[in-house]
């Protein structure tokens, strides 16, 4: 699956269904994630206005949401005095092609990339292919990742899901096929991974001529884009290359530097559990002799502006992709980021992706319901999206939608049984007292443990409380 789109994957329940039967995948999420939780624990505590910091970057991040049409004009002004070019991209197709067309018009067939959601979003490597022009992604995780004709997982630690052992497998197997072959002898630490893949990735930065990113933030009073990092991958393909094309979703905006100021605290801590990035670019179109002679600023829509126009659903937009949601949530952490049918995962893949998509495919009506609802998310979100209030609200809209499509025939019939019984109170009375005997008698121990099919589908997971041997009804009658 080397083409960076989840199209054609099963839906959550049953891409959970196997993942859930991988031992060795929910070892590695575990191990990942619990080192990551505590690294962003320790961060945040050493702040004693955090919560105000999160206010304020929830309350940029609106404020910027609801003059779009005042930020974005403005950023195109700058970036083109800057000596940039803006493209606008209404959907995923028409960003890909124009993409394709800037680099055909260099007359090269091969660029870098730094790790980007956007062009992941798109499926850009794939276009690039059909079109005869290799990507090379830079990233160490992306590059494990696309070494093993992999899918990412993880908004940040796309190959969360590989250990060492697999990813020295990976590394021994691919790396020749693709340039510079991994060295005699590679063991699994990850001191000699990391320097077999900057052997392997330096004659590629040295000689492309094109490179493509996304970027973290895009500030509109000066026009420049900021990409944060770890690696210093990123800068090696924002500095080298003659060209750069940075594909960019409208809701990347910031108004000002000094409200930039305020990200730049939460993203790392949130992210890596760090107190800043190591390494922070930032770059306003061209400059004579310093960087690339030519910067394309590519601005995808692809669903956002839709997005916008749901009161509810709109705060999915304020994300900053620093995936502390995923690394908290109990669902994601024993199934994974595949299970989500696209590159964003977790919870916020699960009230972004219906939206940016639509929830026309069984995929995205069931991402809503991949979730317990436990809150967590919520509380450690940097700029306090409510997730589970997105998540209730996307229920909504699928159940409404369905209303116009046919019900299941078992559904039909448990949903005019259940109108049936509801009619008459004295129906409903003596079903309350067939289910106390039928409790009595299935039951033990005041749990009932198995059903016969249907009902055996909750059963399978959970256990469910003997119905009590007199019901409310009854209980005022003889005592009242």
């Amino acid at each position: 699956m080397s083409d960076t789109t989840f199209l054609g994957l099963p839906a959550f329940p049953s891409a959970a269904r196997g993942a859930l039967a991988d031992a060795q995948l929910r070892r590695n999420l575990a191990y990942a994630t619990g080192t990551i939780r505590d690294k962003r624990a320790a961060a945040v505590q050493e702040l004693d206005d955090w919560e105000q910091l999160r206010e304020a970057g929830r309350a940029v991040k609106e404020r910027t949401l609801r003059h779009l049409d005042h930020y974005l004009p403005q950023l195109e002004e700058r970036v083109i005095a800057a000596g940039g070019q803006v493209h606008w991209a209404r959907d995923a197709q028409e960003a890909c092609r124009i993409v394709v067309g800037l680099v055909h018009d260099t007359g090269e067939r091969e660029v870098v990339k730094v790790k980007s959601m956007a062009t992941q979003e798109i499926g850009l490597n794939g276009a690039l292919a059909r079109a005869g022009i290799a990507a090379y992604e830079t990233d160490l995780a992306e590059l494990i990742v696309q070494l093993g004709e992999d899918q990412p997982s993880h908004l940040l630690v796309p190959a969360i899901h590989r250990n060492r052992a697999e990813i020295r497998e990976i590394f021994l197997r691919r790396m020749a096929e693709r340039g510079t072959p991994a060295p005699a002898g590679l063991g699994d630490d990850p001191h000699e991974l990391a320097e077999a893949a900057r052997l392997h990735l330096r004659d590629t930065f040295l000689r492309a001529k094109v490179a493509v990113s996304g970027a973290n933030f895009l500030v509109a009073e000066t026009g420049t884009a900021v990409v944060v990092e770890s690696e210093g991958n990123g800068r090696m393909c924002l500095t080298l290359p003659e060209t750069l094309i940075s594909v960019v979703g409208i809701e990347k905006v910031v108004p000002t530097w000094r409200d930039l100021e305020v990200f730049l605290q939460l993203l790392p801590r949130s992210a890596t559990g760090e107190r800043m990035n190591p390494y922070t670019s930032t770059w306003t179109g061209t400059a004579d002799g310093d960087g690339p002679r030519a910067f394309h600023l590519v601005l995808l829509d692809a669903g956002r502006t839709a997005t916008l126009a749901d009161p509810v659903g709109r705060q999915a937009l304020n994300c900053i992709r620093c995936s502390a949601c995923l690394n908290v949530c109990p669902v994601y952490e024993r199934v994974g980021g595949h299970t989500y049918g696209s590159v964003y995962s977790g919870p916020i893949g699960a009230i972004l992706n219906p939206q940016l998509r639509g929830t026309t495919s069984e995929v995205d009506r069931s991402l809503p319901y991949a979730s317990t609802l436990c809150g967590a998310c919520y509380e450690v979100c940097p700029v306090k999206i409510d997730i589970p209030e997105v998540l209730v609200h996307l229920r909504a809209r699928v159940v409404d939608e369905s209303r116009s499509r046919p019900l299941p025939k078992p559904e039909r019939l448990a949903m005019s049984a259940a109108r049936w019984v509801l009619s008459r109170p004295a129906r409903l009375a003596a079903a309350q007292r067939a289910g106390s005997v039928a409790g009595r008698l299935i039951g033990r121990n005041g749990r009932i443990t198995r059903l016969p099919r249907p009902l055996s589908g909750w059963t399978d997971a959970r256990d469910i409380p003997s119905p009590p041997p007199e019901s409310f009804r009854t209980w005022w009658k003889r005592n009242r």
